[in-house]
């Protein structure tokens, strides 16, 4: 047995293709993911993976719909997401599959679109 610390993950992710993780993989990341209130992401999507997120605690909203603690949100691959902090909130994020730089700023019909 060994322990660990969150804190000490790659913005909240433990599992996937980053450094440190608990378990290298491509073919998922997980992460922990906490939010302060008024937190903002700013819209994107995914050309390969599909995106689970499981709201733990709080309330946030997401493409401008309200979801809370128990709620799941699936994020097909090309869809696009914003992310809105409404209170302090905390999800657990599952990507499939881990596929490094496939997040890209903007929606798809947009030709700007910018990998991050």
């Amino acid at each position: 047995m060994r322990r660990e610390r969150l804190e000490d993950m790659v913005r909240g992710w433990f599992v996937g293709n980053f450094s440190p993780t608990l378990y290298a993989t491509n073919a998922v990341e997980v992460g922990v993911k906490p939010y302060p209130a008024g937190f903002t992401e700013e819209p994107h999507f995914h050309k390969v993976a599909t995106e689970i997120t499981v709201i733990v605690s709080g309330e946030c909203e997401l493409n401008g719909e309200r979801f809370s603690a128990g709620d799941i949100v699936v994020i097909e691959p090309w869809e696009t997401t914003g992310f809105r902090a409404l209170s302090d909130v905390t999800t657990v994020v599952v990507k499939m599959p881990g596929a490094n730089d496939d997040k890209y700023l903007g929606v798809p019909e947009d030709r700007e679109t910018t990998a991050c």
